[in-house]
């Protein structure tokens, strides 16, 4: 199955359903059985000659026939051949669905209907369904006496807020989670519980509490909060506020799939002033921007002027296209310490025996806390580790915000391939998945996924393969999957436009394999088997067509290579140009673009998968012998160094048409013409090659994270002098070894945190990375635990590495209050988006030694 000869025979599965005969068979079985003088019906009874009979003129008119006929249907079988080429990119791969249609709903999934899936929202609830209806926290602060009309409302998580923490505490993924958040003087604290009951889902409630955090003198701090709740619907239904006199106490609503509900805001004490306001929003992403606009002045005890909404805004309504409210916001404006319960429940619940509020909701919560603390402790261990309580406590909110950042979204990704002229929409579709970061990244990203899902699994494999079948149902019919998915209004207004669309040429890691392959080794204490081999049942015809499209698309020159799709061969801005698709962004590949690239990573990669694809194959019977051949000939270690090891380095490395000596230069301008302007100096900085033979086909030696992968993927034999080799060079901090990781580029690199062009600064480029540095964790163990002559040299690093880089990211998260995208590596400071609890919390892995 490797691409042996730089192509491979594809498989064909057949154009029909089972027992049917494909297109090409029925029109062979048609000729075969007809025979050459046609039916004796057909040369006798109709009275139609045979050609031999006829005249010159018939022949003549046969004939030009013929030709007309061609001369339509060609143009027609072009036109359908090139819809075919351009529909191909949107069409679904055509085989049954790992997820089913109904597989979320109340009715199949009620503990999971209900849920916090709007991680790019400070809190925010919704269901699991394509029109789910949502709600959501805002608050603002605003001073009696000096109202000031510029509002600081927050509502999506964003890193200009400047929020000294926020995140959550406690979170299991389906019954509960409790989140903390500092904003300037005031500590906020969420909590959300679920209780069954019913044939809708159930009901849920949120309390909000607010108080000044330690230290803060209260009696100085004269601003009232601005705290506010709100529901609305994105599809058919009906919202109406229940009002007692002008003050809002609940929300009645119906709808399709919800049936009828109800909103319920029990009776607050020491409120200043309580509005509400019912209007029409086209959609989630526009919220904010409403509510801004429906806010008034109000006089508060005939002196002060307090900011609250406007009510019934009948103006709105009636401008909507179905002339009705479809969000409803409750509004009080409090002095802290003050609690917001908010209780939704079913009408669906007829045996409900108390309202899930006050002291019933508190102990729920407390009731999923201590099974959270037990379940915990169970599967990591780190109480019984030695950990202190506070570095316990750490790790459960690492996992927490993994889990409390998973997020349920539907709609279309853009796509685009080399037969559309346009981008074209893909087909409507939901993807349940974790995301990067709440602030930066609250979307869906292909190999963050993977990495992703070796916490997720560990914690609860059942949430991990609900996450992994939805991501593989999204594979169009070639096998390719979009890597980062932008699929509703809310998520795109947080992506800037070049990057929306998606390119079917483009790959990403095929990390999903890393967790399949963890579960596959830990499953049968967690999945029983027979449920876990028809999941894997469901996804291996997925899994198979997948490899396949990389083992064709992202073939290298030469037999066994690989080569990542998507750089800019064109541009001369960059000093490197970049290979997103790699997820090493600006990691130095060769400087020159080329088809001959050789890319060691996703050789390592492909190998990885051949070896779950075996795994996946023996578990459940299917055919796994051509990917055990694909295997021994990716792990060839003698193949491996023949392509991509370099002599004179003595290193692992890329291979492509590449000069090490380039450098941004700003160009001169260009000579002044007599009589007319002097032009003006050029604006950008552009690449300049300082080499006087210019860039060639060579190894591009450059010692970092692309280096390490035969290594971090375990791909090397562990006696192989290239294992000592690499582990050596590991260990330099001249080179990747810091008090805080594994740095991502030698500092020996020319490129060692250089910026990539005038404006871009360096990403990949000296940073120490969470997810590249489990890996190495990660192997280093593995090679410190099987024989061989360097298994000490692995231990030992084993041990500081993982210490090193635990140590640094709980300093850091107990100084700043966050976990990171990336680390410093010359100081350990966290740095890049956040909070950062993807990958980077992997830590809680590694605390664990979890593998």
């Amino acid at each position: 199955m490797a691409n042996l000869g730089g192509q491979r025979q594809i498989r064909q599965r057949g154009g029909g359903k089972a027992g049917q005969a494909t297109p090409r068979q029925r029109f062979a079985d048609s000729t075969a059985n007809a025979k050459p003088g046609g039916s004796r019906e057909n040369s006798k009874g109709n009275g139609i000659k045979s050609r031999k009979d006829a005249p010159p003129s018939a022949s003549r008119n046969f004939t030009m026939f013929l030709f007309s006929s061609l001369l339509v249907l060609v143009p027609l079988m072009y036109m359908w051949y090139q819809h075919v080429l351009r529909s191909a990119v949107t069409t679904p791969l055509s085989v049954p669905r790992t997820i089913a249609d109904d597989a979320s709903s109340a009715a199949r999934n009620p503990g999971r209907f209900w849920g916090t899936y709007r991680p790019g929202v400070y809190f925010g609830v919704k269901t699991r369904s394509p029109k789910s209806p949502v709600a959501g926290l805002m608050w603002f602060q605003q001073n009696p006496s000096a109202p000031n009309r510029d509002i600081k409302l927050r509502h999506s998580c964003e890193q200009g807020d400047g929020l000294e923490r926020y995140g959550w505490l406690e979170h299991d993924g389906v019954n509960f989670g409790i989140q903390e958040i500092i904003d300037g003087p005031l500590q906020i604290k969420t909590a959300f519980a679920k209780r069954g009951g019913g044939k809708n889902g159930g009901d849920w409630s949120a309390s909000i509490s607010v108080r000044y955090k330690d230290g803060v003198n209260s009696t100085n701090e004269k601003s009232v909060l601005g705290l506010m709740f709100y529901f609305a619907l994105d599809g058919q239904g009906t919202l109406e506020p229940v009002l007692y006199g002008e003050q809002l106490q609940g929300i009645e609503g119906i709808s399709k799939e919800l049936g009828r509900f109800s909103l319920k805001f029990p009776q607050p004490h020491r409120v200043r002033m309580n509005t509400y306001l019912a209007s029409y929003t086209p959609g989630l992403h526009a919220i904010k921007d409403l509510v801004l606009q429906r806010m008034r002045y109000y006089t508060y005890k005939k002196k002060t002027q307090l900011i609250g909404l406007v009510g019934e805004d009948s103006q709105t309504i009636a401008a909507s296209p179905d002339k009705k409210a479809n969000i409803v916001v409750y509004h009080v404006a409090v002095k802290p310490p003050y609690i917001m319960d908010v209780a939704f429940e079913s009408g669906s619940n007829k045996r409900r025996a108390v309202q899930l509020a006050g002291e019933e909701l508190t102990n729920l919560i407390q009731q999923y806390s201590d099974v959270f603390h037990q379940n915990f402790e169970q599967k990591f261990g780190l109480t019984k580790a030695g950990y202190s309580s506070a570095e316990v406590g750490f790790a459960r909110a690492a996992l927490s915000n993994m889990i409390g950042g998973i997020g349920y979204f539907y709609g279309r990704s853009v796509v685009r391939s080399k037969y559309n002229s346009e981008p074209v929409p893909y087909w409507e579709a939901p993807l349940y998945t974790a995301v990067p970061s709440r602030s930066f990244f609250p979307r869906g990203f292909l190999w963050d996924e993977g990495f992703h899902n070796l916490l997720i699994s560990k914690w609860d494999p059942y949430i991990s393969t609900d996450i992994i079948g939805h991501w593989l149902d999204l594979m169009n019919a070639d096998g390719w999957i979009p890597r980062e998915q932008i699929l509703d209004a809310e998520a795109r207004s947080k992506v800037p436009a070049e990057f929306v669309v998606q390119y079917n040429s483009n790959a990403n890691p095929p990390t999903l394999f890393l967790p399949l392959q963890s579960i596959l080794r830990g499953q049968s204490a967690v999945i029983p088997r027979e449920e876990f081999q028809t999941f894997l049942k469901h996804i291996y015809p997925r899994l198979d067509k997948w490899f396949q499209w990389f083992n064709t698309t992202q073939q290298g020159p030469l037999p066994t290579s690989y080569r990542w799709r998507g750089r800019d061969a064109t541009t001369n801005r960059e000093l490197n140009p970049k290979t997103l698709t790699s997820g090493l962004d600006d990691s130095p590949r060769a400087s020159h673009p080329s088809d001959e690239e050789r890319h060691i990573d996703l050789r390592c990669w492909m190998a990885l998968a051949s070896s779950v694809m075996i795994e996946i194959g023996k578990t459940i019977g299917a055919p796994y012998q051509e990917y055990e051949k694909t295997y021994q000939v990716l792990t060839d270690n003698a193949l491996l160094e023949k392509l991509h090891w370099s002599p004179k380095a003595k290193m692992f490395s890329d291979f492509g048409n590449h000069s090490s000596r380039v450098v941004l230069e700003r160009p001169r301008p260009p000579p002044p013409v007599p009589g007319k302007p002097r032009p003006p100096p050029p604006q950008e900085m552009v690449r300049v090659v300082k080499s006087k033979t210019g860039p060639t086909n060579k190894f591009v030696n450059s010692f970092g994270y692309v280096s390490l992968f035969p290594f971090l993927l375990q791909i090397l034999d562990p006696s192989s002098e290239k294992l000592g080799k690499t582990l050596t060079d590991m260990k330099n901090p001249d080179l990747l070894w810091t008090s805080y990781g594994l740095r991502s580029l030698s500092k020996s690199d020319p490129l060692y945190m250089k910026h990539n062009t005038e404006h871009d600064p360096p990403y990949w480029r000296g940073a120490v990375w969470i997810n590249m540095n489990y890996l190495a964790v990660r192997a280093l163990h593995h090679y410190a635990n099987v024989p061989g002559p360097y298994s000490d040299t692995a231990g030992q690093m084993y041990s500081e590495l993982r210490e090193n880089i635990v140590s640094n990211i709980i300093k850091q998260y107990q100084k700043s209050g966050y976990i990171w995208e990336n680390y410093n590596d010359v100081s350990g400071k966290g740095q890049g988006s956040h909070p950062f609890t993807g990958w980077s919390a992997l830590v809680v892995l590694m605390m664990s030694e979890t593998y």
